[in-house]
């Protein structure tokens, strides 16, 4: 089959906008011209990759393996690339990272610090959510993922790299605010303020009430954890969130973390990336940077006492 290149970064382009035009705009094209260059590749393929159904196209059966076939082309020669430059000794190229929405506050931290020492590295920075995350790694899109508790079913090598508290939290005036050792039983029928089902936090909070035979009814659902921390703060019912989200709350009197016996759950933060994933030399530089960082004494968090 012969094909191009720029063939394949058009197709790309098409079947990840699932749009001519669209991808005419991201590439700085005319829709002629893309159409011109699947045209092309399709006959050299010598079948459909595209199939249109009233105004909209999809990817044939055929175009789902050109694309997965064509995202792996681009990712080795992005990772060619990395290695040339890195053979001439020039500490430059592209990283794309995603970090889970509760590790965005001392993830930003890291790329500060590594990006002060390697200023020619360009950055790509994605906080999702652990669904996103999750796709992401299936899907190969990313260099790194910063994340909490990896899953099991998927092939990944997680190196753990620093401690991630999680808390129970409360208004300040709270009436637990002040308290000692409050017993787990007396969390029965309390209002929860908790993040989206399949979130890291929400998973430790069920185990936490099921071994402890407390049901388990989420008051409130929320996206993120900025919004579940307003929700604490003005009231609506108590919280477990990373310890990593409430410096600016701690430091300002906001929010209190309570003092409830089983807490925090002691977890960790993982740098993460596909098992059979080759890291370019960027990516592997990032990975080592990281956990060096935490090695060293990185730290990020608050104290649990709030002091």
């Amino acid at each position: 089959m012969n094909v191009t290149i720029r063939q394949l970064k058009v197709f790309a382009a098409v079947a990840k906008h699932n749009s001519f035009t669209r991808a005419a705009e991201a590439l700085h094209l005319t829709q002629p011209a893309v159409s011109m260059q699947v045209k092309q590749l399709e006959g050299s393929a010598g079948l459909p990759l595209f199939e249109q159904i009233g105004k909209k196209i999809f990817l044939t059966e055929a175009g789902r393996e050109m694309y997965h076939y064509a995202r792996q082309i681009a990712q080795q020669l992005n990772e060619a690339e990395e290695v040339m430059q890195a053979l001439k000794g020039i500490q430059r190229g592209r990283l794309a990272i995603s970090v889970a929405s509760t590790a965005n506050h001392f993830g930003t931290r890291l790329l500060a610090a590594f990006s002060k020492k390697y200023p020619s590295v360009t950055i790509k920075l994605d906080v999702v959510n652990r669904e996103t995350l999750l796709h992401q790694l299936v899907e190969n899109e990313k260099d790194l993922v910063i994340m909490g508790q990896p899953p099991s079913n998927i092939e990944l090598n997680t190196e753990p790299f620093m401690e991630n508290p999680l808390v129970m939290v409360a208004h300040a005036g709270h009436p637990w605010a002040k308290e000692k050792n409050i017993k787990a039983e007396r969390l029965r029928d309390k209002t929860f303020v908790v993040r989206e089902p399949g979130s890291g936090t929400r998973m430790a909070m069920e185990r936490f009430f099921e071994s402890h035979g407390i049901p388990f009814e989420p008051g409130m659902e929320m996206t993120s954890n900025e919004a579940i921390k307003q929700a604490v703060e003005a009231g609506l019912g108590l919280a477990v969130v990373s310890i990593h989200t409430l410096e600016l709350e701690l430091e300002t009197g906001r929010l209190a973390i309570l003092n409830v016996q089983g807490f925090p759950i002691m977890r960790h933060w993982y740098v993460v990336h596909p098992r059979s994933k080759r890291l370019s030399p960027v990516a592997e530089t990032f990975r080592q940077f990281v956990l060096n960082e935490a090695q060293s004494g990185f730290q990020a968090a608050p104290s649990l006492t709030g002091d």
